[in-house]
């Protein structure tokens, strides 16, 4: 069993712990952004249980979906279970569709490096381990592509951080969304032990750190796929 899971189960255990925040090192804007564009786009995020990378991103203002699911495996093992094995390739991932007129690429980036998660941890995230809770971005065009590994030069240029930047950049090949019942689940299940304790203080770490970019009701699947 998952230490996620273990800590689902184990409500009392965390009834009176103090709020917990994985690192959050805040980190300047890309030298380089996306230029000015009015098309949609989407971007793939992997940085430890999509649960806390896709609370933050439906807070996060321009953000018009944020859906969990797999990345870098194939169609047959993208399921929770089996992907929790850590043997099918996949990443835990988030599937970011934002608008760039109100958030760009770069700040996009900005929050991924900073607040919702730390890209200095190897196949591991907080208390998850394994290649599925690794760092990596998938890019949906040669621009983002160059936009990312521009940034992560910049960051480790300027020892952003203390440790060297793990985050794996490649094109997404297919993403397949996470079963129904791990959608919303930061806005669900608020008090559950896992997302009390480890995912929150992401979320606050977003309005504590990008107050101009925060909104306080966040964008949901459920919502998202109303208004299509």
């Amino acid at each position: 069993m998952k230490l996620r899971q273990i800590l689902l189960a184990s409500c009392l255990v965390f009834a009176s712990a103090p709020a917990f925040a994985e690192s959050i090192t805040m980190v300047p804007p890309p030298a380089v952004d996306q230029t000015a564009t009015t098309k949609t786009e989407t971007i793939v995020l992997a940085g430890g249980c999509f649960w806390g990378v896709q609370g933050v991103y439906q807070h996060l203002k321009g953000v018009t979906n944020a859906v969990s699911g797999y990345s870098g495996g194939k169609k047959e093992t993208a399921d929770y279970e089996t992907v929790s094995s850590g043997t099918t390739g996949h990443a835990e991932s988030v599937e970011v569709t934002f608008d760039p007129k109100v958030v760009s690429l770069g700040k996009i980036l900005q929050v991924y490096f900073s607040v919702a998660h730390d890209p200095t941890e190897l196949n591991r995230q907080g208390p998850d381990t394994g290649t599925q809770y690794r760092s990596a971005v998938f890019t949906t065009t040669e621009d983002q592509a160059k936009i990312v590994k521009a940034y992560i030069d910049q960051l480790d240029r300027a020892k952003a951080y203390s440790d060297p930047i793990v985050t794996k950049v490649s094109a997404l090949d297919k993403f397949y969304p996470a079963e129904g019942y791990h959608q919303d689940y930061a806005t669900i299940h608020p008090s559950q032990p896992y997302i009390a304790y480890y995912d929150i203080p992401k979320i606050e770490g977003l309005s504590k750190f990008f107050p101009q970019d925060y909104r306080a009701k966040p964008v949901l699947v459920s919502e998202a796929k109303a208004s299509n």
